[in-house]
């Protein structure tokens, strides 16, 4: 990409600059900035064809023109969140400002995607019902309930792909021509998209439906439930399973609930102390896992919960991972998370 200054217009330059600009720059589009280089508006060969329309010159100023609403991310904004963003909104471009609103750069659709592919595959768990959340998921599967425009588990899908995943598995079962209708063979999102079909009378809960996998992976898996809203560090986490050489790694998040009564400690029947409500913190599991390709080969071909793949992985004496998940995370399993990550997401 050229250097950010060739994008850049000043309010009094005139439409025809304005497509020089555009078409020297070559990603159409532009940026009308002050002085400063704060950013005040953007502009395409579009808007300049609407304005000759509505009987300006090549000469009138571009300002009138401009799109004074628009998207931009921050300095500090990780790649998977410019890329949900740019998906969400339907965008192939969108300007990084600085804290004080200047112009800093651009991030292109095609070079966020552009991720270098990875050899990891995924896969995302989607055939629960979702019971806990009623009627919403009387006729739509959980993961398909739209957040920020979106669905959650389409969310998930370009999470990722902007790290570079590019084979992923989706386990489906309630519903599972929703999802299947929805992501077809995954071209559309940037991906190869297979699916993991269980039975209807027989769901394989989700740890079973790993025993689907047509092939061995060849490296470690990421698996994840398909009702999360999050923007975890893929990278980190597998980088974390790799360093401490661990079967499984399991996503872990810091978990805080304050105790409505006054807790005691005894001793042979004497109190040795009394706190009254305390809050107690925990690490629970937050649903995601990276997973070695040796203990996923133990995983049966029936209803089978995730969770005793880690207990038998205990007992064998092999190395379980915990990797605390400390970027945005929620677990959309009822009313009251739903409108959480409604009311967080963008």
């Amino acid at each position: 990409m050229k250097p950010i200054a060739t994008f850049c217009l000043k309010p009094t330059d005139t439409l025809l600059r304005a497509l020089e600009v555009i078409d020297q720059a070559g990603e159409g589009i532009a940026f009308m900035c002050d002085d400063s280089g704060r950013m005040l508006g953007t502009v395409t060969d579009g808007d300049v064809r609407r304005g000759l329309l509505k009987g300006a010159t090549l000469t009138d100023a571009i300002e009138p023109f401009a799109k004074k609403k628009f998207a931009s991310v921050s300095t500090r904004a990780s790649r998977p969140e410019v890329l949900d963003l740019m998906q969400a909104r339907q965008l192939h471009q969108i300007p990084i400002l600085d804290d004080h609103g200047r112009l800093d750069g651009l991030h292109l659709l095609h070079e966020v995607i552009g991720a270098t592919p990875k050899p990891n595959w995924a896969v995302i768990m989607a055939g629960g019902k979702g019971t806990r959340l009623g009627e919403l998921t009387k006729t739509i599967p959980k993961p398909m309930l739209k957040v920020a425009g979106r669905p959650i588990i389409e969310r998930l899908v370009y999470h990722l792909v902007g790290y570079g995943i590019r084979r992923i598995f989706i386990s489906t079962n309630y519903l599972a021509e929703i999802i299947e209708s929805h992501f077809g063979d995954g071209k559309a999102f940037g991906c190869q998209i297979e699916y993991l079909r269980e039975t209807p009378d027989e769901p394989l809960h989700t740890g079973g439906s790993l025993s689907l996998l047509p092939e061995k992976p060849a490296e470690p898996v990421f698996v994840c439930n398909g009702d999360l809203v999050t923007q975890v560090d893929l990278g980190s986490m597998f980088d974390f399973h790799h360093e401490g050489g661990y079967l499984a790694t399991i996503g872990v998040r810091s978990y805080s609930h304050e105790v409505p009564f006054g807790c005691l400690e005894v001793n042979d029947g004497r109190v040795t102390s009394l706190v009254e409500k305390p809050t107690l913190t925990q690490l629970i599991n937050a649903g995601m896992y990276v997973l070695s390709p040796e203990i996923i080969a133990r995983v049966p071909r029936k209803p089978y919960p995730i969770t005793n793949l880690f207990e038998e992985a205990l007992q064998l004496g092999d190395k379980v991972g915990a990797f605390e998940i400390v970027d945005d995370w929620i677990d959309v399993g009822q009313r009251e998370q739903l409108k959480q990550a409604r009311g967080g997401a963008h």
